[in-house]
């Protein structure tokens, strides 16, 4: 077992099964060795959770957990992306959050420390990324966070 594979499994963490995209575009996509992965919101197996606006009717608290799931989607999609082989991820390069949130919330970091702080449990020191927290008026399906992400991986030989 791999690394990255035994530390899932060893913090029983279980990859979800990925949604077929819900609209024109495209879940995952390489240039050269990166790899951009669509914005992922805190969806398990189909079902949409953490629906609100994130100071209003989600607490901070539950949307740490939303964007943590939002991470999780994100390993997913990367695990697909590379047919099964997390190993070949040399880095996470850069991880965008977005919080549904009103206009005087300011807890936005905090809120997206729940897809950094996974990231880089499941990829440790690989995990580490530049990062931008940011506030959104809405976001699809009502979603309290939306998260998308680029890699550094090794290209398949």
């Amino acid at each position: 077992m791999s690394d990255v594979y035994a530390r899932l499994s060893g913090r029983g963490i279980v990859l979800p099964s990925i949604a077929p995209v819900s609209g024109n575009y495209i879940p995952w996509r390489f240039a050269g060795s990166l790899l951009f992965i669509s914005g992922q919101i805190p969806r398990i197996d189909g079902v949409e959770h953490f629906v609100g606006v994130v100071g209003r009717n989600i607490s901070p608290e539950e949307a740490y957990q939303a964007a943590r799931l939002c991470a999780l989607n994100i390993v997913a999609r990367v695990n697909a992306a590379l047919e099964g082989d997390l190993e070949r991820v040399l880095a996470c390069v850069q991880l965008r959050g977005f919080v549904n949130a009103p206009s005087d919330f300011k807890g936005h970091p905090a809120v997206v420390d729940g897809a950094s702080d996974l990231i880089v449990e499941v990829f440790e020191e690989k995990g580490r990324h530049v990062r931008t927290a940011l506030g959104a008026g809405s976001l699809p399906r009502g979603s309290s966070v939306e998260v998308d992400a680029v890699f550094e991986v090794t290209t398949k030989s």
